[in-house]
């Protein structure tokens, strides 16, 4: 399969006009999250005596948020009776430390500044609860910049609903249609779709274990977020 048709795109999938607004996920796209998002775990495993595991393997689940991160910790998952507690336990501890190492991706801020100097505004999508999102902005010295901050429970749905994509728009007052949707994650790419945007898949991200983003269908595929400047022209 190939990315959905969209009227904004060229056959060659170059911009026929510039975006109204472009959309971004957080973890593992706006930002580097991960070691933030490991500390916790890892002290799920500490209080049960098992020593902690590298950045790495956690990193690559880390976009699957408690979930992804206990089940690759602990081996627990949603169906087990221990997950809930556990659950809790790694929220708590990760509220209590949201920002200490999470750094926004290197060859991203200048893209942000040549949007800003254009007029375009930008925007974070994510499913991390809005709680979460807005302080760790906040902290990045992105909140006020931001022209939205949408979390997994802002909207009715998650993604990939489309409907956490559409409230953006929404809050913007543009067309979902003339927006672009970054996300290191399949989920984010179908949201996307959904939404009628144009979808960049941040192959830099963390982008899980099932599917390699190659196969996700976004319009446009990017190593490192500095490709995102000279295709937004």
């Amino acid at each position: 399969m190939s990315a959905p048709y969209h009227p904004l795109l060229a056959e060659d999938g170059r911009l026929l006009e510039p975006p109204a607004a472009v959309l971004f996920d957080l973890d593992g796209t706006f930002a580097d999250t991960a070691a933030d998002l490991a500390a916790p775990a890892n002290a799920l495993r500490a209080g049960r005596g098992l020593s902690p595991l590298p950045l790495e393997p956690l990193r690559l689940v880390a976009s699957s948020g408690a979930r992804g991160l206990i089940g690759r910790a602990l081996g627990i998952g949603p169906g087990d009776d221990e997950y809930e507690p556990l659950r809790l336990e790694f929220l708590r501890r990760y509220e209590e430390a949201l920002c200490h190492h999470t750094r926004v991706f290197d060859g991203l801020e200048p893209v942000l500044d040549a949007l800003e100097a254009r007029g375009i505004p930008w925007g974070v999508v994510s499913n991390k609860i809005e709680r979460y999102v807005r302080p760790i902005l906040a902290e990045l010295g992105m909140l006020e910049r931001s022209a939205c901050a949408v979390g997994g429970d802002t909207a009715e749905y998650p993604k990939p609903h489309p409907a956490p994509l559409l409230h953006a728009a929404e809050i913007i007052r543009v067309d979902p249609a003339r927006c672009v949707y970054v996300g290191d994650d399949l989920r984010d790419i179908q949201a996307g779709h959904a939404a009628g945007m144009i979808t960049v898949a941040a192959a830099y991200g963390y982008c899980g274990e099932e599917q390699p983003p190659e196969s996700w269908n976004a319009h446009l595929l990017i190593r490192d977020p500095a490709e995102l400047g000279p295709w937004l022209g």
